[in-house]
């Protein structure tokens, strides 16, 4: 007997891959099922459309994101690299999550209504991450913030900034050089301060 679940599991897995490799517009529902080695039929009677699968997808991408996300905060006591660790880790995601990053930023999707309702549950989520990792920070005497909240929003307004960037120069170095430049430029300005270790930041 058929698990629904774990079969509806598959459908949006290869339902990702196939998004990942031709775009949302060009993939098709017989193509989806091509790679399931089934019939269009078996995929109907899970989703009614290309549209239901897109939004599994994206949901899907979403949860991934959002675990990953927790567990870079929850890996370390130390405020400082707790917040390093979760713009790498979300900066990351956001390159290996083709589908979500396609949609929150395409706006060929607009007309989507659940997109829309995933950047807005998106935006408050990383707010109240912020929010707390900031508001941690500075109950441990590591940050001096007056108000976390909008420190919060500051901080989420230069990481969106630096994320076209950082995916499309991709001629300028590999990932991991860019986004160890873009997260000391974010902690620690262009001023002429030391590391917390006690080190200059090295001049590229």
């Amino acid at each position: 007997m058929v698990d629904k679940e774990k079969y509806r599991e598959r459908i949006v897995v290869a339902a990702s891959e196939i998004f990942s490799r031709y775009g949302y517009r060009k993939s098709t529902m017989e193509e989806i099922a091509r790679a399931l080695r089934k019939g269009k039929s078996s995929i109907y009677y899970y989703f009614k459309s290309k549209e239901e699968i897109f939004e599994a997808v994206i949901d899907r991408e979403v949860q991934v994101l959002k675990d990953e996300l927790t567990t870079a905060i929850k890996s370390t006591d130390d405020p400082g690299e707790r917040l390093r660790r979760y713009v790498a880790v979300r900066m990351r995601a956001f390159e290996k999550l083709s589908e979500y990053y396609r949609a929150i930023f395409n706006p060929d999707f607009d007309h989507f209504d659940f997109i829309e309702k995933q950047r807005q549950k998106y935006d408050h989520l990383e707010i109240a991450l912020l929010r707390y990792m900031l508001w941690l920070g500075v109950k441990k005497g590591h940050y001096h913030i007056a108000d976390t909240g909008l420190t919060a929003l500051a901080v989420q307004t230069a990481l969106k900034g630096l994320e076209r960037p950082l995916f499309w120069e991709k001629q300028r170095g590999g990932l991991e050089k860019r986004l160890e430049a873009m997260t000391d430029l974010l902690f620690y300005g262009i001023v002429c301060e030391p590391r917390p270790s006690g080190e200059p930041r090295p001049i590229h």
